[in-house]
Formats: structure tokens, sequence, C-alpha cells
């Protein structure tokens, strides 16, 4: 190993590829949890300083999870589109967030350990690996549940507990 400069060296894994996916859907099941605190009317329509409703974000991270996974599975680009059709139900929203989970789930058995260094295209846009995909997938989702704590704290509503990443 070269101990002068470790960042070099490759290592083959950290994480186990079902670990991450268990890590992941702990964070998609504490973001359903968000999503449910939201009475129906301020998750379509609550904002503050002219960000994006919750229910808007909440389409971001479904045009990105479900679509961003099968995108690595096939290697088939596609735009990302963020205009998912839920008819200002909450409980639609629900429904297509526990859609994307189990669309993650059947794309994450599809791809091989070996694949996590492969350079990709995401979305035909962003460019890096499919681990840095997958990562910024989490964190990006992690950073705007973060937003909608805020809108629950200015509601006058407790958000779930951040640690709170059970039932997945």
């Amino acid at each position: 190993m070269n101990t002068a400069n470790p960042s070099k060296e490759k290592v083959e894994q950290i994480i186990l590829p079902e670990e991450l996916l268990t890590h992941w859907q702990g964070h998609r099941a504490l973001t359903r949890k968000t999503i449910e605190n939201f009475p129906e009317k301020e998750f379509f329509e609550y904002s503050i300083g002219g960000m994006r409703t919750y229910a808007e974000i909440v389409q971001e991270l479904l045009s990105i999870a479900g679509p961003g996974t099968k995108e690595i599975v096939t290697g088939v680009t596609s735009a990302q589109n963020e205009n998912i059709a839920h008819g200002n139900s909450k409980q639609k929203v629900l429904e297509l967030w526990d859609e994307a989970t189990r669309e993650i789930n059947e794309n994450w058995s599809k791809i091989d350990v070996g694949r996590f260094h492969d350079e990709i295209k995401s979305f035909g846009l962003y460019e890096g690996t499919v681990q840095s995909a997958i990562l910024y997938f989490i964190d990006n989702e992690i950073h705007h549940r973060g937003q909608g704590y805020v809108y629950l704290r200015s509601l006058g509503i407790e958000p779930p507990m951040f640690w709170d990443r059970g039932d997945i």
C-alpha cells in the first residue's frame, strides 16, 4: 500500500452493496415519515422565502431515485422529468414514493458490485461513477428532507427524529 498517498489506492469494497441499500432505504423511510407529517394543503402550497413547496421538492426526489437506478442498470439515458402526476393528493405521492422504493430495490439487485466505479453520465448531464451517482441521490434526499424539517417546524409541527430510520 502506498502510505505516502493512500487516497490514490483503490479499495475493492468498504461497505457491502446490501448495507448501502439498507442505509439509503432508511433515509427513504424517514423522508416518507416527513411527507406524512405535512398537512395536505401545506404539502402542496406552503413555502418559505420563495423556495419550492415540499410537494415540488419531493417530485424532484421521485424523478431521481427510481429512474436513476434504472438508468444505472439499463445504461439507457433519459432526461430527468420532475413533472410527476399526483393529482394534488398526498396519498398519491406516498404511493409513488413506495413504488419508487420498490423500483430501487428491484434495480439494485441487478447492479454488480464491480460496476460501482464505472463511469456514467446520469440523466445525460452529470458525469461521475455509479457510486458517486448513488451517493448524490442519497445526499440530495437528505438535503431536501432538511428543508422539509424547516417547513414543518415553521408550521408548528415536530418533524420525525432524524435518527428514526427504522421501518424500512
